[in-house]
C-alpha cells in the first residue's frame, strides 16, 4: 500500500463558481472509488437554500395571470425557481417584493432580510408593462438537502403557491482517472475533480464539505461512540402538563412545509401529535418515516419522552 503521506491534492483552477482539482498518487482502483464517492456526495448530501413557497397579490394559484405582467405566474415561478440564496438562520426567512412598473423586474429587487443573501441578483423574474402593474410577492426561503417537491408542502392556505425547491449548492461534479508515477512504478491513480457550484459555495469548500461528511460516516464504523451513562443521565425527562400538551408544533422550529401538513391533518399541537398512532400519521398527505421522526427529534431535543 501506498504511503498516505505521499498523497496531495492540487488546485489546477479555481474561481467563485468552478474549480478543478487533481489528487494524488492513489493506489490503483482508489481513483475510482475516490472519485465516485466524492461525486455522489458532492450532488446529493451538500447544505443550500431555495425559495419554497410564494404568495403573490390578487393571484389566487399559479394558473392564472397578472395584468400587466407579461410572464404567467407559471413562468413567474419557475424564474423564482431559478434564485441562488445564501442563508445563515436555520428557521425559514421571509422576504418580499415589491415593485411598480414599468420595469424589467430582477431578483435583486427582492428585498434583503437578516440572515439571507441573493447571489444572482441580476436573474429575470418579470416584465411590468407600464405604471399601473405593480407586482407584490410575500417569499418564503429556507434551507435544506437535496430535492424536494411542492407536493411536500401541500397548503390549504388560499394564494400560497408551494415551490419544487432545488437545495443543492452544486450545479455539476464530474470525475475521472488517470495513471501517474512514484519513482519506478506507474500504475497509481491520479484523481481529477471538476466542481461547478451555483456560487453560493466555492468549490474547494464544497469539496472539503463532501469529504468530512465521508469520514464522519466511516468514523461511525471505525470508531462507534455509544452514549456514556453520564450523557443517558443527563437528558431528563420533562413533566408532561396540560400546558405542555397544548403548546403550539410551531414551537418545536419544524419546516414550514411540515408544520402545513401536519395542521392539515388537524395536529396543531404537541399533544395532538403524542396522541395519534404512528400508522395513522403515515396514512396522512406528504407524510412519511422521515417527517415524523424530525418531529420525534426535536420532542426529545425537548426532552419530551416518545412512547
Amino acid at each position: 500500500m501506498l504511503d498516505l503521506s505521499l498523497i496531495e491534492l492540487n488546485t489546477e483552477k479555481e474561481t467563485a463558481d468552478y474549480g478543478k482539482f487533481i489528487i494524488e498518487p492513489l493506489d490503483q482502483g482508489y481513483g475510482h472509488t475516490l472519485g465516485n464517492s466524492l461525486r455522489r456526495v458532492l450532488l446529493s448530501s451538500l447544505e443550500g437554500a431555495a425559495i419554497t413557497q410564494v404568495k403573490i397579490s390578487q393571484v389566487r394559484h399559479q394558473f392564472s395571470t397578472l395584468s400587466g405582467m407579461s410572464e404567467d405566474i407559471v413562468e413567474f415561478i419557475l424564474n423564482l425557481k431559478k434564485v441562488r440564496l445564501k442563508i445563515t438562520s436555520d428557521k425559514p426567512v421571509k422576504l418580499l417584493l415589491d415593485v411598480k412598473g414599468p420595469k424589467t423586474v430582477k431578483a435583486k429587487d427582492i428585498s434583503p432580510s437578516a440572515g439571507a443573501e441573493i447571489i444572482n441578483g441580476d436573474l429575470i423574474l418579470a416584465h411590468l408593462a407600464d405604471a399601473k402593474t405593480k407586482l407584490t410577492a410575500q417569499i418564503i426561503a429556507e434551507k435544506g438537502f437535496g430535492y424536494s417537491m411542492a407536493s411536500d408542502r401541500a397548503t390549504n392556505e388560499i394564494g400560497v403557491i408551494p415551490i419544487d425547491a432545488n437545495y443543492s449548492p452544486i450545479i455539476n461534479a464530474k470525475y475521472k482517472v488517470e495513471t501517474t508515477r512514484v519513482g519506478r512504478l506507474t500504475n497509481y491513480d491520479k484523481l481529477i475533480i471538476e466542481i461547478t457550484t451555483d456560487g453560493t459555495v466555492k468549490p474547494s469548500e464544497a469539496l472539503k464539505q463532501a469529504s468530512k461528511t465521508m469520514v464522519d460516516h466511516f468514523m461511525t464504523i471505525y470508531q462507534p461512540q455509544p452514549a456514556s451513562k453520564k450523557d443517558k443521565k443527563s437528558i431528563a425527562k420533562v413533566e408532561i402538563t396540560q400546558e405542555l400538551l397544548n403548546s403550539s408544533l410551531e414551537e418545536l422550529d419544524l419546516p414550514v412545509r411540515l408544520t402545513n401538513s401536519l395542521k392539515t391533518g388537524k395536529i396543531e399541537t404537541i399533544g395532538d401529535f403524542l396522541d395519534r398512532d404512528k400508522k395513522d400519521l403515515l396514512k396522512m398527505k406528504n407524510m412519511g418515516p422521515k417527517s415524523i421522526s424530525l418531529v420525534e427529534e426535536r420532542l426529545r431535543e425537548k426532552s419530551i419522552e416518545i412512547k
